[in-house]
């Protein structure tokens, strides 16, 4: 059984977060503990339709719902065993929250708590542009040996044509270095 914590901020993205827990609800051997700010909330509440900001769409496909402010919560302790860390989507907010070490709620608590304990930690960052300041965190986080950064990139090279298909594939990417398989995902292959 894989551990997996998911962390969902307010960056846009919704649609990929919902898509990204619902293909690891399907894996039979996974636990995922979930945690979701109030902006990724609001986000969603005009992402994706008929929701409104009340509403958690993302509980159904979560084993552990963790709330924002509980800095008690098993996944707060480095004791509590967890394979990989996703942040989907990764706003530049708790880029530079993670970066700096500040773990004012659960969500930033986890990541510093993942990166102490060198375990992967995979974010999803969502911002275009990105200023010298995104830059800079980005950068030094991808310093670190156990965080992997990745960005959901526009993709056509395997023949994607649907935001679907592109969604897949980044989910795919975050998959494959869990050590997860997700069949929609297509390999480069010539």
């Amino acid at each position: 059984m894989k551990r997996i914590i998911v962390g969902i901020s307010g960056a846009s993205g919704s649609p990929l977060a919902l898509r990204f827990l619902k293909a690891l609800h399907q894996q039979e051997e996974v636990e995922v503990h979930l945690v979701v700010t109030s902006s990724a909330l609001l986000t969603a509440s005009y992402e994706l339709a008929d929701m409104n900001e009340a509403e958690n769409p993302y509980l159904p496909y979560a084993d552990h719902f963790h709330g924002l402010d509980s800095l008690d919560a098993t996944i707060s302790s480095g004791s509590f065993p967890i394979d990989a860390m996703v942040v989907i989507p990764c706003s530049m907010k708790t880029v530079a929250g993670i970066a700096s070490g500040y773990t004012e709620n659960l969500l930033l608590r986890a990541a510093d708590v993942t990166i102490k304990e060198k375990r992967p930690l995979i974010l999803v960052a969502r911002e275009s542009p990105l200023s010298p300041i995104h830059l800079k965190n980005l950068t030094y986080l991808s310093t670190l040996p156990t965080v992997s950064i990745v960005p959901p990139m526009l993709t056509y090279y395997s023949g994607q044509e649907t935001i679907e298909d592109m969604e897949d594939h980044t989910i795919g990417k975050i998959f494959n270095l869990m050590g997860l398989e997700h069949t929609p995902y297509r390999r480069w292959n010539p």
